[in-house]
């Protein structure tokens, strides 16, 4: 497994563990947890596909990717409190990934 390949399930992953903790039990929009927490689903599911090395995965998820970044940044700057910096954090996630991604593609297209 390639090191860019790494950072990207890394990020991704961690992409996940945030999006479902900052959902359900760190800042919910409701007390108790709130459906937002489904925004982890796609991140689940392109996920065996970037474990896997598919440089199609890795394409597609190089402009999906960017929803995740949006969120984080609209979210950082609007919200307050804990969402703010956890917002923070999914935007610098999301632009690890973004970049793993675009250096992954990069590599596999020098290959012959």
């Amino acid at each position: 497994m390639k090191s860019f390949q790494r950072i990207v399930i890394a990020a991704v992953a961690a992409l996940i563990v945030l999006g479902l903790a900052w959902e359900l039990w760190l800042a919910p929009l409701r007390p108790g947890g709130s459906m937002l927490a489904l925004k982890v689903v796609p991140l689940a599911l392109a996920l065996p596909g970037l474990v896997r090395g598919r440089v199609r995965t890795f394409q597609w998820w190089s402009m999906a990717i960017l929803l995740y970044l949006c969120e984080g940044l609209v979210r950082a700057t609007s919200d307050r409190g804990t969402s703010a910096t956890l917002g923070a954090i999914e935007t610098a996630l999301a632009g690890v990934a973004f970049l793993g991604i675009l250096a992954f593609v990069r590599s596999a297209r020098r290959r012959p």
